[in-house]
C-alpha cells in the first residue's frame, strides 16, 4: 500500500515511521536537532512550492509536505483498516 503526500510524491506504507505537525520543528529541542541532523545528511526533501503543514518521517527521508498532519494521519489509519 502507498501513502500519497503530495505533489508527485508517493511513499510505501511499511516505510513510514511518523507524522507530524510541522510546528513541532519550532517546539521541540529534540525534534529541532533530528530535523538538523537529517538535512545535514541531506534526507530531507520538501514537497512542491507550497507551504508545509507537516512532517513525515520514514525508514529513509524526511519529508515536509504540504499537507496536513490530519489528513496524512486519515491516509495512514485507512491503509491499517483494509
Amino acid at each position: 500500500m502507498f501513502i500519497h503526500l503530495g505533489g508527485e510524491k508517493i511513499i510505501r506504507a511499511s516505510e513510514l515511521i511518523a507524522i507530524f505537525d510541522v510546528s513541532i520543528e519550532k517546539n521541540s529541542k529534540l525534534s529541532k536537532q533530528f530535523l538538523t541532523y537529517a538535512g545535514k545528511e541531506k534526507k530531507v526533501e520538501v514537497i512542491g512550492e507550497e507551504e508545509s503543514k507537516s512532517l513525515v518521517v520514514t525508514t529513509t527521508k524526511v519529508y515536509y509536505s504540504p499537507i496536513s498532519s490530519g489528513t496524512l494521519k486519515k491516509r495512514a489509519n485507512h491503509l491499517l483498516m483494509i
